[in-house]
C-alpha cells in the first residue's frame, strides 16, 4: 500500500476510467481535501486540451483532491506547484546527474524528455471561489508512449528500479510540502523553485497559442505564471495559455 502524509486518505482501484473523474465525483459527494484516488490502470486517461493519455499497468496514475477556497486566478498557480513537487520527487528518486526540468506550463522533463502529465480540474462555487480542485498526475514509470510530439521517457529508462507505490508516495509527500509553503507564503516561492528548474530559460523557443505560433526568447514568468517572451517581432508577449517547443 502507499504511505501518505497525515490527514490524507487513499481510494485505490485496479482499473478506472479516469482518476480525475472519480476524484471530482468524490468531491461532489463531500470527500475531504487530501483524498488521493490511485489506479493501477486507466481506460479513459486524459491530458491537456482533451488529448488521451495512454494508461497501461506499470505506470503511476493518481489524482489529489484539494479544497483551496481561493479565487480561480489564485488556484491556477497550483499547476506550477504540482510541476515543482513532481520535479522534487524525481530528484529524490533518481540517481544524481539526471537533469530534471520544468517545461512551461506544467510538464516535467528528465534530460529533456517528458516523463509526466499533469491535469488540473476545478469546481467553482457561486461566488467564484474554487470549492474543489483536482490535481491529476500520470507518471511514466515502467513504460513510455511512442510517437509523441515531445520525446518521452520513463523513470525506469532513467535508472529507477523501485515500484509505482514509491513514486506515488514521493509525489504526494512533495505536494504536501509545497502546499504548506503555498498556503503560508503564496506563489512567490513556487515561482522561484519553478524558474530554478526552467527548461529553455533564456533560449529561443516557439510558443503555440491556439492556431498561432510565436518565436522568441523565453525571458521568464510574470507574477501570475504567464510566460514572458521577447518576440522575434520586436514585441514582448505575455502568454497565459499554450505550449512551448525549442527552435532549431
Amino acid at each position: 500500500m502507499i504511505a501518505l502524509p497525515a490527514g490524507y486518505q487513499l481510494a485505490a482501484y485496479d482499473t478506472i476510467g479516469s482518476t480525475n473523474d472519480e476524484a471530482l465525483r468524490l468531491a461532489e459527494a463531500g470527500a475531504p481535501a487530501g483524498t488521493v484516488v490511485w489506479a493501477k490502470a486507466q481506460s479513459g486517461g486524459r491530458g491537456r486540451s482533451g488529448r488521451g493519455w495512454a494508461s497501461p499497468p506499470g505506470n503511476a496514475y493518481f489524482s489529489l483532491l484539494l479544497r483551496p477556497a481561493v479565487p480561480a486566478a489564485e488556484a491556477a498557480s497550483l499547476s506550477f506547484l504540482a510541476a515543482v513537487a513532481v520535479a522534487e520527487a524525481f530528484e529524490a528518486l533518481l540517481a544524481p546527474g539526471k537533469a530534471v526540468a520544468c517545461k512551461w506550463p506544467n510538464d516535467v522533463l528528465i534530460d529533456a524528455r517528458k516523463a509526466v502529465g499533469i491535469l488540473l480540474q476545478s469546481r467553482l462555487g457561486t461566488s467564484g471561489i474554487v470549492e474543489a480542485l483536482v490535481v491529476g498526475i500520470g507518471t511514466n514509470v515502467a513504460t513510455r508512449p511512442e510517437g509523441t510530439e515531445w520525446p518521452a521517457t520513463s523513470l525506469s529508462a532513467e535508472g529507477y528500479a523501485g515500484g509505482v507505490e514509491a513514486v506515488v508516495a514521493a509525489e504526494v509527500a512533495a505536494l504536501d510540502r509545497w502546499l504548506g509553503r503555498w498556503r503560508a507564503e503564496g506563489f512567490a516561492p513556487v515561482r522561484a523553485a519553478w524558474l530554478a528548474r526552467a527548461h529553455a530559460l533564456g533560449r529561443r523557443i516557439r510558443a503555440r497559442t491556439g492556431s498561432h505560433e510565436l518565436h522568441g526568447t523565453f525571458e521568464g514568468l510574470d507574477a501570475a505564471g504567464a510566460l514572458l517572451l521577447a518576440g522575434d517581432d520586436g514585441k514582448r508577449h505575455v502568454i497565459t495559455a499554450g505550449e512551448v517547443f525549442p527552435v532549431g
